[in-house]
């Protein structure tokens, strides 16, 4: 015989497994209401930021995207949607927006094997393990200004180290930031330099790996190959859809690189094989002050990246292995 409950302190209920309800004190209703009260205080100051950095710029954007607005003049004018049927009459906006498919397309694959092969040497590694990896992440703390003036030197094609390394073994080195068909190229070159970030990601899949799948497959005759293919790649197939996303996402804005190498000095500008979206973008917000064209550009972009990812995610999160899954 069971002693009978005392609800005269009690509020509402919540289900027990033989589907009674028992009575949740009032005492932790109010500390849960404070509690959550508390942790929504905590995160106001980002909601704030959000509301008027993030979600009010994009609003106002949006706005300005269907209007005249020249920063210089101080102007707005309502344009409808001219703005967005530019985007068709100028051949640079095509231009731009090829450019960047043909490096997102390119980079992101070689990033993610790069990254890869270095997170698997950094998983064999036992002793001194904790120096190498320090030493594989230090370029991703190189901010990326200081990145593409360092490749600026390094890609020079007259006097520049890579040219010079190819010389040594008789290779005639291409002129890496002049000739069109390797500017791209040298832009892909200088994306394996920051692959620091998605290799610490795929190291710590890999650690999580478990190792008795290794021993089976070892027992049953399966060789390297069969083992990365069949155990390595499914089990850290989450790791592999997540870091595809966002290389994909940030390929799309490249920007700062890109910029520095070839656009700082309009005066020696290059040609447009280097002009990319967020570049045009850019040039027609900070150089033109045509604020409604940018507007539109950047609206296009968003729906271009939106696209892009749910198209990765509707496909890709079919071959994702997850541990609940039967």
């Amino acid at each position: 015989m069971t002693a009978p409950v005392d609800t005269s302190q009690a509020e509402g209920g919540a289900s027990t497994p033989n589907g009674k309800k028992t009575k949740v004190p009032r005492a932790k209703v109010k500390y849960n209401k404070r509690e959550a009260v508390a942790g929504y205080l905590f995160i106001l100051p980002w909601i704030l930021g959000f509301l008027v950095f993030t979600a009010g710029a994009m609003i106002y954007s949006l706005v300005i995207s269907f209007s005249n607005y020249n920063l210089a003049t101080q102007t707005i004018r309502p344009a409808g949607i001219s703005n967005y049927e530019r985007l068709f009459d100028d051949p640079r906006v095509f231009i731009a927006l090829g450019n960047t498919l043909f490096y997102t397309i390119l980079a992101v694959p070689l990033e993610i094997v790069f990254a890869l092969v270095l997170a698997m040497l950094l998983n064999k590694v036992g002793r001194g393990a904790g120096i190498f990896r320090t030493i594989y992440y230090l370029p991703k703390m190189t901010p990326a200004v200081a990145t593409a003036t360092l490749f600026f030197l390094l890609l020079n094609g007259n006097v520049g180290a890579i040219n010079q390394g190819l010389g040594f073994f008789g290779i005639q080195g291409p002129q890496w930031l002049i000739d069109p068909d390797w500017v791209k190229l040298s832009i892909v070159l200088m994306a394996m330099w920051s692959v620091a970030g998605t290799m610490v990601i795929f190291l710590a899949a890999l650690k999580n790996v478990p190792g008795e799948l290794y021993e089976v497959a070892s027992l049953d005759g399966a060789g390297a190959v069969r083992k990365f293919f069949s155990i390595t790649l499914p089990m850290i197939s989450g790791a592999m859809f997540f870091n595809v996303i966002v290389l994909s996402i940030a390929a799309f804005q490249i920007f700062d690189q890109a910029y520095v190498l070839f656009w700082r000095d309009e005066q020696n500008a290059s040609s447009d094989a280097a002009l990319f979206y967020a570049i045009y973008i850019f040039q027609q917000a900070f150089q033109r002050f045509d604020f409604g064209f940018a507007s539109a550009m950047a609206w296009v972009l968003f729906l271009i990246i939106g696209v892009v990812t749910f198209i990765q995610i509707k496909f890709g999160n079919k071959f994702v292995y997850y541990e609940g899954d039967r």
